[in-house]
């Protein structure tokens, strides 16, 4: 495990990053405590779709009541 200080981590940030890609474990301390590790992270690799305005029309019914009051709160309405 390799361990730098911020202002060290601030230098040489691409050869820190190139490092954790290749496996390494970096880890960033500030005021000798450990604060951060860099870890790699993968992109997607499927691009999303774009949304589109109605796509789930006619997928979702709601009930003609769906709005009347709860019968658990009849007391709370008196």
């Amino acid at each position: 495990m390799e361990r730098y200080s911020l202002a060290d981590a601030q230098a040489q940030l691409q050869k820190l990053m190139q490092d954790a890609r290749n496996g390494k474990t970096v880890v960033i301390l500030d005021e000798n405590e450990m604060a951060v590790q860099l870890v790699p992270v993968p992109m997607p690799t499927t691009t999303l779709k774009p949304r589109r305005l109605g796509s789930a029309r006619g997928l979702i019914k709601m009930s003609e009541d769906f709005d009347d009051p709860l019968p658990e709160f009849d007391e709370y309405m008196k």
